[in-house]
């Protein structure tokens, strides 16, 4: 019996005796002998109100489910199949046989523990158990007690009069069960000798955990409502980690950019799709070592990940690489805590936790705990202590794993706290949190709507229409790159979640308030709400602190540089300090190791360096600081570099109305003046506009001629600078497509694909009718960058796809596809799988999908008019005798890295054109001898090699061309065989050709070679 057989009996029967409790409960002996559906039937009147309540208790049952399976998976790995069957079929036997009526539960104070021993002791207990079956009967069947008195408690006082009305308020009972049982405790079968209390206590101690740390806060610096306390487990999202080396390279490794963002298209945002960042699944990281220290920037989410784990440990709900962590005794220390004070002794780690029952603790339980290796210790915020107080950290951690050597630690800081070598000597892992991903941020945007659905009514909106506010914030992200960069933290993540949820949906267009309010929260208030002691002992105010990060913002990229010596920063410090005179504190080095390791907004990307977390920061501030100090002239004399963009951009937003007018006019004359800076400074005068709330009626009408001066698009380095403009370019791009030059039309569509939204989609459907060729397919390429199934409505359905590639390039253009009849030739471009769907498009005659690593074929025959099929990536199909079913395929491309073999490959008759990828020597491609109608033929290989059964290529009749990528020549050469017979045009790339070129003079052969 598997563990979740099992459990799905264990959970009917105790949702059974909860049903008949609550139905029969009061009523005659016979009716509570009834089973559920049956007693329902006797109970209730109406179809449809028996089959409501039969649901809801089967949610409970599914509850109970989720909570024994993971245990049982646990508990079942020592136990023979027949002693897990008699162990399940002892507790459904003891629940059958025992009395639970109202007046057995009123008579045990309705107190699990209570109905546990008086069952046990009416009841004969199963025989020829052995002790270890024995010990999991006994707790299975606490366990069971356990969750039918949560169960019974938490359904209404059932009354048939009022049936009807009880029901109506119940239609969510099964889940308000399962958040009850869900926040159970672990329950363990360990139980130290001499120590029988230990057990009871773990139970009370677990169950406090699980709900005490069970909530997150969902950002303060919104209304109060939003700011509300949610549950972490339904509020938590999986985050990556990378091993950590002590060196953090911002994304791309570039000092600068030469271009603005770009809008990135939808692919981006699907799980494994080329966003997809190196770091692995965090619990995954973990699960691969005892011993971890976690570092990770301001918002990174460490915190939350350590109270995750705190929660799971203690409902023994840990599944995948962290399944082997059920069992273990979570213990939480905030080190913020113990600042000032003497770090806890093993009996007072609880105290920040479970301080109030610690009274009742048994002594020396943590000891034991530790001792044991069954302790989780998860130790946050090594940054938040001063820094005379961390060295301290590290010897008191060395001296509990040198008395616990067996213990399970995870410990957090930021990076400027704790080096990646910090406790190295100790053997920990050093991983460090990465940024989310788009498929990350997109899963945030879900789980964090989720968590706030539970607020209900102190949320700022009606429950029903938290799924529109989350599509909407989505499309937001999808169509503004500049939101999705910010986001990359659970904390900015869950900021503009927030304020989107507070604004009604809207988000401001401007992205200098959303910099704002993200410097504010990182760099103050965060730190100020939680009371971290070395922020209070910073004498700075927000004010100082943006000062003085103005500076170095500004010295940086005065200097065109990214990152700078921490001496050089120390220096710059100092001399700013010294012209703060309301501030006490004038030591450079002291400021700035405040300003490192707790602004939130500076890191160290290698020791001795220093640099911004985030390159936008540095952009908005030092835009900030040329605005205060009035550097515009240095602003314009820059704005033809690439470099500087950003900064003038947002400069354009800080500055006031005569600075603008000085900045843009200044810009605007240089482009008269300088042709060949001309066009750029034209770009960088027109991105202005994002920012700007309003210019002068001289400067509109000349920015208007810029503008007008730089359309229509023509090159292809066009549409991305263009865009950069934003949604108030479209106002200048044409209405109709049809007085430009392919080319102009072209780069006009990619422009506003790139610009994205609502607009620029209306834009898109009013071009459509333009048929020329390089135009069509432009309009399906800009398919990935708008909403799917919207694009394919009012783009492509107006569109002649017959006979033109159309791509998909993430799942989400599945179903529209399937719409679109005229389809007759696609490309997969993700990672593809179900080739038994095929069926569902249209009849194709051209494919090519993309294969991450093997591909189960079954289907494809759904799709029999196909001619070409090409399955290209890394991957290879498991077996090829599906191909039979297609009769009319001409052209084959396929890997055969995985093959097992091409013995199937003569079952495609009409085959003509194959090119194989990914051959090795210990390819046989002998099959190939049968394939007979074969008049083209490539191979290529991932390193050079001789593959086998080369022989068979000279017994192919029609085989009039050959390409070879990577094959050992020389060596066929020498076998006497090559070229094959019948070849008139040979290939040949980066192959190992023979020393003698004459050797490949071969009498009416073309010969060819790179």
């Amino acid at each position: 019996m598997s563990a979740e057989a099992a459990a799905l009996r264990l959970g009917t029967t105790v949702a059974r005796a909860a049903a008949q409790a609550w139905l029969g409960g009061k009523r005659r002996e016979q009716e509570r002998r009834l089973s559920m559906a049956e007693l329902v039937r006797v109970r209730v009147s109406g179809l449809r109100l028996q089959r409501s309540v039969e649901r809801q208790f089967e949610e409970i049952a599914d509850a109970v489910f989720d909570r024994l399976a993971p245990f049982l998976e646990r508990e079942f790995r020592g136990l023979e199949e027949g002693g897990r069957r008699a162990v399940v079929d002892g507790v459904c036997d003891t629940f059958a046989a025992a009395d639970l009526s109202d007046k057995a539960m009123l008579a045990a104070d309705v107190n699990p523990a209570e109905i546990v021993r008086r069952v046990t002791g009416s009841v004969r207990a199963p025989v020829g158990l052995s002790e270890a079956e024995t010990r999991l009967y006994e707790v299975l069947f606490a366990e069971c007690c356990e969750y039918y008195v949560r169960i019974v408690r938490g359904l209404p006082v059932f009354e048939e009069r009022a049936l009807t009305e009880l029901l109506a308020r119940t239609t969510s009972l099964g889940a308000e069960i399962a958040r009850v049982l869900e926040r159970l405790p672990d329950r363990s079968l360990f139980a130290p000798e001499g120590a029988d209390r230990d057990g009871e206590f773990r139970r009370r101690y677990l169950e406090l955990v699980s709900t005490s740390l069970d909530e997150v806060e969902l950002f303060r610096r919104t209304s109060d409502r939003a700011a509300a306390q949610a549950r972490l487990s339904v509020a938590y999202v999986s985050l990556r980690a990378s091993g950590d080396d002590g060196t953090r390279r911002r994304a791309g490794g570039l000092r600068g950019r030469s271009m603005p963002l770009l809008r990135p298209d939808m692919s981006d945002w699907e799980e494994g799709g080329r966003s997809e960042a190196a770091g692995m699944r965090v619990e995954a990281a973990l699960g691969g070592a005892s011993r971890v220290l976690l570092r990770g920037e301001a918002g990174s989410g460490k915190t939350t990940l350590l109270r995750w784990l705190a929660v799971m440990a203690a409902r023994g709900a840990f599944t995948g690489e962290l399944a082997g962590w059920n069992g273990l005794t979570p213990v939480f220390v905030k080190l913020r805590e113990y600042s000032g004070r003497t770090l806890p002794t093993p009996e007072a780690m609880l105290d920040s936790v479970a301080g109030h029952i610690t009274g009742v603790m048994p002594k020396a339980w943590v000891e034991r705990q530790l001792a044991e290796g069954r302790a989780l210790l998860l130790i946050d915020g090594v940054d938040e202590l001063l820094d005379g107080e961390r060295r301290a950290v590290r010897e008191w951690l060395r001296k509990l794993l040198v008395a616990y050597g067996e213990v399970r630690v995870v410990i957090t800081s930021r990076p400027a706290a704790a080096g990646a070598d910090w406790l190295r000597r100790e053997e920990f892992t050093a991983l460090h949190l990465d940024r989310m991903t788009p498929p990350d941020l997109a899963a945030f945007v879900r789980q964090w709507h989720r968590a706030v659905r539970e607020l209900g009514e102190e949320l700022p909106c009606a429950v029903e229409e938290l799924p529109q506010y989350e599509q909407s914030l989505l499309n937001s992200l999808k169509d503004r790159p500049h939101l999705q960069s910010l986001a990359g933290t659970p904390l900015l993540a869950s900021m503009l979640c927030a304020m989107h949820l507070n604004r009604g949906s809207q988000l401001p267009r401007d992205r200098m308030e959303l910099y704002r309010n993200a410097l504010h929260t990182l760099v103050h208030e965060r730190d100020a709400h939680r009371n971290v002691p070395s922020a209070v002992d910073s004498r700075l105010s927000l004010g100082d602190k943006l000062v003085l990060l103005r500076d170095l913002a500004w010295r940086l990229s005065d200097n065109n540089r990214s990152e700078i010596s921490l001496d050089q920063a120390e220096r710059y410090v100092g001399r700013k300090l010294a012209g703060m005179r309301h501030l006490e504190e004038q030591d450079g080095g002291r400021v700035l190791a405040q300003l490192r390791g707790r602004s939130g907004v500076l890191r160290s990307p290698a020791v001795g360096r220093l640099d911004f977390v985030h390159r936008t920061f540095q952009e908005y501030l030092a835009a900030a600081e040329a605005t205060e100090e009035d550097r515009i002239g240095n602003l314009v004399g820059r704005a033809h570099l690439d470099i500087w963009r950003e900064t003038i951009v947002m400069a354009a937003g800080h500055a006031n109305r005569p600075q603008r007018e000085e900045l843009l006019g200044g810009i605007l004359d240089r482009a008269q003046e300088e042709p060949g800076h001309a066009r750029r400074l034209r770009l960088v005068a027109a991105a202005c506009q994002e920012t700007v709330l309003e210019v002068s009626e001289g400067l509109a009408e000349r920015l208007d001629a810029a503008v007008e001066a730089l359309l229509p698009a023509r090159r292809e380095t066009d549409p991305p600078a263009l865009a950069a403009v934003g949604v108030s370019l479209l106002r200048k791009l044409p209405r109709s497509l049809s007085e430009l030059t392919e080319k102009a039309a072209v780069q006009t569509i990619r422009t506003v694909a790139l610009i994205g939204g609502e607009e620029a989609l209306r834009r898109m459907a009013g071009y459509v009718g333009d048929e020329r060729g390089r135009v069509v397919a432009e309009f399906i390429s800009a398919w990935a960058y708008f909403d799917a199934e919207a694009y394919a409505d009012r783009v492509l359905s107006g569109l002649p796809l017959r006979n033109r590639l159309v791509r998909l390039t993430h799942s989400g253009q599945w179903s529209a596809a399937t719409r679109m009849r005229s389809i007759n030739s696609l490309w997969i471009s993700y990672p593809f799988r179900n080739y038994a769907a095929l069926g569902s498009l249209p009849p194709l005659k051209d494919l090519i999908a993309f294969v991450p690593g093997t591909a189960d074929l079954t289907g494809i025959g759904d799709q029999p008019e196909l001619i070409a099929l090409a399955l290209v990536g890394a991957g290879s199909p498991q077996r090829l005798s599906p191909l039979a079913d297609l009769p009319n395929l001409r052209d084959l491309t396929l890997g055969v890295r995985n093959l097992p073999d091409l013995d199937e490959l003569p079952g495609v008759r009409a085959l003509s054109s194959l090119m194989l990828w990914g051959v090795a020597p210990s390819t046989d491609l002998s099959p190939l001898a049968d394939c007979s109608g074969i008049t083209y033929l490539q191979l290529q290989t991932d390193d050079v090699c001789l593959p086998g059964g080369m022989r068979a290529l000279s017994a192919l009749p029609h085989l009039d061309s050959l390409s070879l990528h990577g094959v050992d020549v020389a060596a066929w050469l020498k076998n006497g065989e090559f070229p094959p017979p019948a070849v008139r045009h040979l290939r040949l790339y980066d192959c190992l050709l023979p020393d003698d070129p004459a050797a490949l003079n071969f009498p009416g052969v073309d010969v060819r070679i790179r």
